[in-house]
Parts: structure tokens; sequence; C-alpha cells
């Protein structure tokens, strides 16, 4: 787990953490997942890094964002959560929400400046593969966005 503010890789490994800290951080990376923010925003807002990574490089950001929940999404992009983290995986986490179809929250994102042609797929691709037209115009795609190298959606069998 890492805070991603800080660029040091000295002290992320996790095998050096009392056991403690450890469970306390899968309780507060579950509690993004789940939108338990009475307990993650107590945790952020006495110091918590709202930019914490876990082992895969997903921010408490990326999680509670991937799960749909909104008002939580919110919270944390008021605190200062990165909404232009990629994973370790090279994810964004505006993609991720689009391939999630959680459209409430990729317009959210967008409205507080997510970067759409971030990531491997980036949001534009992920909204083509998965024909999300209307998804399209919202993400500001133009020309160019879309090459021979991004799938195509499957459509209905003719």
């Amino acid at each position: 787990m890492t805070d991603a503010s800080n660029t040091s890789t000295a002290g992320s490994d996790a095998t050096a953490l009392p056991q403690e800290t450890v469970d306390f951080a899968h309780r507060i990376f579950d509690a993004a997942r789940n939108d338990q923010s009475e307990l993650l925003l107590a945790a952020v807002d006495a110091g918590l890094p709202v930019n914490l990574t876990n082992e895969k490089g997903n921010t408490l950001l990326m999680l509670t964002a991937y799960s749909g929940h909104l008002e939580l999404t919110k919270q944390l992009l008021e605190r200062k959560a990165d909404p232009n983290r990629l994973n370790d995986n090279g994810q964004s986490i505006v993609a991720g929400c689009v391939f999630k179809g959680h459209d409430d929250v990729v317009r959210l994102l967008v409205e507080r400046g997510a970067d759409v042609r971030l990531g491997k797929p980036n949001a534009i691709q992920t909204a083509h593969m998965f024909g999300r037209q209307d998804l399209m115009e919202l993400l500001g795609a133009r020309d160019g966005d879309i090459d021979a190298s991004v799938p195509t959606p499957i459509g209905p069998p003719a």
C-alpha cells in the first residue's frame, strides 16, 4: 500500500508493516468498495492519504467509483482524490466506470476533470468497444480517437 503523493518506494513493502496496520488498510479498501462512507471519510479526514493505493495500484477513489458509489465518489473528489490515477494495469478510473456501466459516476468524473484519453483502453475506446454511443458525446470523442487497433462492438446476429 502506498501514498500516491509519495513517489518513493521506501517503506512501501506491506510485509514490513504490523499486522494490525495491514488489517486496517484492508478494512479501508473494503469500505471504499462497500460504500461505508462514514468509516472511509473519517479515516481520510483524520489524515489517511486520499490517494492511498492497494497492492494492485487501485486508489480509494478507483474502488469507490468502480463500485458505482456516486456520493462517496463526490466526497473523495472534494477531498482532492486524483481522478486521473492509473492502476498497475494501466486502467483509468473513468474507463473502468464506462465498462461497469456507472454512467452517473462517469459524468461526475468528467465534470471533475478526468482525462478520458488516459489509460489502455481509455474511456472513449471502452465506450466504443461496448457500443455506448450515448457516452461518446459526453466523453468528447472526436475523429482519430478510434483507430483500427480498437475492437468494434459485436452487433446482433444478422
